[in-house]
């Protein structure tokens, strides 16, 4: 398997580089989404590429949108990335690409929460609400919430931090009619998908979602689904303890890489979490790339 941090199709014109995917546009009407192996932390590119990583999270995403199509209409083409690209370009692109449809973003990125975890957790100690939407007394790192909740963020220029916001703004730059549709198809996917994931032994504690729309002002489920870096998944096994010792359950996610971010020391203090990030040891590396692939297996075991 090719490890690519950084892609380079000459054969088509490149639109933009995320975090961790490379967008190039194919025509006017379709975008090659080619899933890298770079990884984010803090809205910082690490210099070190997690193995096998973009191949995972395609595969992921691709199982995901195949079982939720009935909940909203995905970007996906149904022809192969390697269709559009030389075929000396086709390692590059092969199992981490999609072909997709070139739609119109909405600029909300769509954050469904069923525990309380990460900003959230920290945003309940404060005020006991996330993101203007107030939740009782006596909730602990960690805790299921009675029912899931929808926790918008405005998407942020690049290495700027996403900041979250309420429905009310949500309702403001999109309007009423498309910020419920947003909300409610969310929701809706959300709660799907914990039950598919729960079923297999793995909690989704957190996911965002990201929409579009068509030519025909449809509202489309696009970008990655679902994947080890779009949400926050927990083993069921250690959860109960996590809870009862008030600390973060283990998870599937980059969580491992933050945990090592914030112990290590640059220059004898620790990182301010801004570039340059400080070089990923090997072992960190490895472990990341063995949990997204535990993942994977789990989700589509048997």
């Amino acid at each position: 398997m090719t490890t690519v941090h950084t892609s380079s199709i000459q054969s088509l014109p490149l639109l933009a580089r995320g975090k961790v995917r490379d967008n190039y546009a194919v025509g006017n009407d379709r975008i090659l989404m080619v899933a890298s192996d770079r990884l984010s932390a803090f809205d910082v590119i690490m210099g070190e590429p997690i193995p096998g990583k973009g191949v995972l999270l395609t595969q992921m995403a691709l199982w995901w949108f195949e079982r939720l199509g009935h909940l909203c209409p995905n970007h996906l083409t149904g022809e192969a990335p390697e269709s559009v690209v030389t075929e000396a370009e086709v390692p590059q692109v092969k199992d981490r690409s999609m072909l997709v449809k070139r739609l119109k973003p909405i600029p909300v990125e769509a954050v469904v929460r069923g525990y309380l975890a990460g900003s959230g957790w920290k945003e309940y100690q404060e005020s006991r609400s996330v993101c203007g939407v107030p939740l009782p007394e006596g909730l602990r790192n960690a805790s299921k919430l009675a029912r899931p909740i929808f926790t918008p963020a405005a998407k942020a220029a690049m290495g700027e931090h996403d900041e979250n916001i309420s429905y009310d703004r949500v309702v403001e730059m999109v309007g009423p009619t498309l910020a419920q549709q947003i909300r409610d198809t969310s929701i809706a996917i959300y709660e799907t998908a914990a039950q598919i994931a729960l079923a297999k032994g793995m909690i989704i504690a957190d996911t965002k979602f990201e929409f579009g729309l068509d030519e025909a002002g449809t509202l489309v489920l696009m970008d990655e689904v679902l994947t080890p870096d779009s949400s926050r998944y927990w083993p069921v096994e250690g959860y109960d303890e996590a809870l009862a010792n008030g600390t973060n359950p283990p998870s599937y996610d980059k969580q491992f890489v933050r945990d090592w971010l914030e112990s290590t020391k640059v220059n004898g203090k620790p990182w301010d979490k801004t570039p340059p990030a400080p070089r990923l040891p090997a072992e960190i590396t490895e472990k990341t790339a063995a949990k997204y692939r535990e993942a994977l297996d789990r989700l589509t075991a048997g």
